[in-house]
């Protein structure tokens, strides 16, 4: 059951309080994994993810049966400072495309046999510009990650989240700053595609809203609130109800992973749950990985968002589990493992 929120320090409570893996079926999973009719570590990588799958679920012979994919929706006030190539009208087209199947994460959420829900965040009402104020007020924060922590199904087994928000990437390339450090530069990227000019512009919306707001940032909830949107606050939301629910999460691309930065920069061991799903064509995504101490499933220049990549990778996540607890060991194959 996931405790109710009524305040951000109780959501500050329950993630620093959130349980950590079943190491029984850790060292389950590594036994049989030892014993199956194969090369040791012939599997490479899947191997280890399907170890890390296990003790997350509480199984040594786990299996993925219900993912659940989710795409939070939001539109943001910087939007005023001309930081994208497209118009924040968009925000609520492509919400509608979701709605009626017709986005690639709907094609891929339906391949992967996942669950998928549109959660649109008061559309009407962006976020404030955060060069002129904090983007949202505490209250406004609680309930965007009361929207993510409420929409996670408990009976899910494995979760990706992902967003849908013209001009997000600004926003995410602000949080990275402020919780990391460097030039505003540095996190900066072409998102959606903007030209030169438009990337001088946003760089510079960037370094102004962290050099505005970096005083009053403790943590990653200070900077969502700072310097964040709903949406990305909702992602935060949902990754966290999942480490409460011990349902292992893939992350998306460069804004999803700045919202698991915000949790990670508020309680160590945040993310321990999570993947990354792979690496996105973002400028900075590479670097925040290493931030989060991640390494990517797939490399395939995806830059879509929408949960696309993280989406595609349960495939790889699926090859693992199907491996682990689909193949024979030795003494049950017959054969000798010597």
């Amino acid at each position: 059951m996931l405790p109710q929120l009524s305040s951000l320090d109780d959501f500050r409570t329950a993630l620093g309080g959130a349980p950590v893996q079943d190491q029984t079926a850790v060292a389950g999973a590594a036994a049989r994994n030892g014993q199956l009719t194969k090369p040791p570590g012939a599997l490479g990588r899947l191997e280890d993810l399907a170890i890390w799958y296990g003790g997350w679920r509480g199984s040594a012979r786990p299996e993925i049966s219900a993912p659940q994919v989710i795409v939070f929706a939001g539109n943001h006030g910087v939007m005023e400072q001309g930081v994208s190539a497209f118009p924040a009208e968009v925000t609520a087209q492509m919400v509608i495309n979701f709605e009626h199947g017709g986005a690639a994460i709907n094609q891929l959420a339906k391949l992967a046999g996942a669950r998928m829900d549109v959660h649109a965040l008061e559309l009407d009402r962006p976020t404030a510009d955060f060069t002129k104020g904090a983007a949202m007020s505490q209250d406004d924060l609680l309930a965007a990650l009361k929207a993510g922590w409420e929409s996670v199904d408990p009976s899910a087994d494995l979760l990706v989240v992902g967003e849908m928000g013209i001009g997000n990437t600004t926003p995410a390339a602000a949080l990275c700053c402020a919780l990391f450090g460097g030039e505003a530069a540095d996190w900066t990227g072409r998102g959606t595609g903007v030209d030169d000019a438009g990337l001088a512009n946003k760089t510079r919306v960037v370094a102004e809203g962290v050099a505005l707001h970096q005083s009053a940032i403790r943590d990653g909830l200070d900077a969502l609130a700072c310097l964040g949107g709903r949406e990305i606050a909702a992602m935060a939301g949902a990754i966290a109800a999942a480490r409460v629910l011990r349902i292992p999460v893939i992350l998306d691309g460069f804004i999803c992973c700045a919202a698991a930065a915000c949790l990670l920069q508020t309680a160590d061991g945040a993310l321990d749950h999570a993947v990354a799903g792979h690496q996105s064509a973002e400028g900075a995504h590479a670097a925040l990985l290493a931030k989060l101490g991640k390494q990517p499933l797939l490399s395939l220049g995806l830059r879509l968002g929408e949960a696309s990549g993280a989406a595609l990778a349960i495939q790889v996540l699926r090859g693992a589990i199907a491996c682990h607890s689909g193949m024979a060991t030795f003494a049950e194959a017959g054969v000798s493992d010597s």
